[in-house]
């Protein structure tokens, strides 16, 4: 099973109304929610780790996890209001938000509303994204990262995938401390191209995975938009073995949870392929690490034919033959 920790809210997405007029139509969303969803859509079980309002808003949220067959066991529900995202977007760019966060559920999670002990079948625990950058769930996140990663071998893999949102940011140093040590905890480190230019400015694309698998993940897979994604492994014998992956050329609608979506798939395709440990991350090879970015950049270039965020299904998946 995977755990998806971090952020649940509502993005409110540019819509029309029947008359023409401007409007904002609220979609539930959030990175490590949208993963979440993802997973949950190709048929690995999933569960997701939040504090999510009681509200109508928290209830959609809510809903939504349990009819994509995400397990709500981790959930902890609050009378804080719902985190709402209002999302920009122009044909071409990334998507542009501002965050209303104050005093909200998602970005209140205590370490009393972590369990005790995770159960033994949760083989990935994810995180990342706005979460990080919020307190106190960032504090929380981070305490549940270096206790379940601390277990040796037998850890659970950690994944991380930063999913920087500059607006949320005000002290660019303070930050890349801190994820440096989010790296230093993980397995997999997914980062885009557009997240190093904002972590590493000048370094180049190069330089900043090799500096991520130094410090400490095993695979470092980044995202490069069109021109598909590409993966360094750590060889147990010291090597680096560097694969690439093309995405499907199929019309886009836009690009709200590509990178999500990729990241679900990713790890989909690991635990349903029996690669979901930390030894066995190793042992990959060049033909399976291919088909795993393959099969992540198939889902990222399907979620993007879509309006928002609406990732495939595995029946989606197994209908496109490219």
């Amino acid at each position: 099973m995977i755990l998806s920790c971090g952020e649940a809210l509502i993005d409110m997405v540019p819509s029309v109304l029947p008359n023409g007029s401007p409007a904002y139509a609220p979609c539930p969303g959030g990175s490590p929610y949208n993963t979440a969803v993802a997973v949950g859509r190709l048929g690995v079980p999933v569960s997701f780790l939040g504090r999510l309002s009681n509200d109508f808003f928290g209830t959609m949220l809510a809903e939504r996890l349990e009819k994509n067959n995400v397990r709500t066991d981790f959930l902890v529900r609050s009378n804080q209001t719902s985190t709402v995202a209002f999302v920009k977007l122009e044909p071409g760019r990334e998507p542009e938000y501002i965050f209303y966060t104050e005093g909200s559920a998602d970005r209140s999670l205590l370490p009393e509303d972590l369990p005790a002990k995770l159960p033994a079948e949760i083989r990935c625990i994810l995180f990342g994204s706005i979460a990080m950058t919020m307190e106190p769930v960032a504090s929380t996140i981070e305490s549940l990262i270096r206790r379940e990663g601390g277990r040796g071998e037998d850890a659970p893999v950690i994944s991380v995938d930063p999913n920087v949102r500059p607006m949320m940011i005000r002290d660019h140093g303070a930050y890349v401390k801190r994820f440096e040590g989010w790296i230093r905890e993980a397995t997999i480190a997914k980062i885009s191209g557009a997240d190093y230019d904002f972590i590493y400015p000048g370094l180049g694309l190069e330089k900043s995975l090799l500096k991520t698998l130094d410090a400490g993940p095993r695979l470092a897979v980044t995202t490069l938009g069109k021109q598909g994604a590409m993966a360094l492994l750590k060889k147990p014998g010291g090597g680096i073995l560097r694969v690439s992956a093309p995405v499907i050329d199929i019309p886009v609608a836009d690009t709200i949870g590509a990178g999500d979506t990729f990241h679900a798939a990713f790890l989909s395709w690991l635990e349903l392929h029996g690669k979901m440990s930390r030894a066995a991350l190793g042992s990959l090879s060049e033909g399976e690490l291919y088909d795993a970015l393959f099969f992540a950049n198939k889902a990222a270039s399907l979620v993007c034919s879509k309006q928002g965020a609406e990732p495939p299904t595995m029946a989606e998946m197994e209908a496109l033959t490219q």
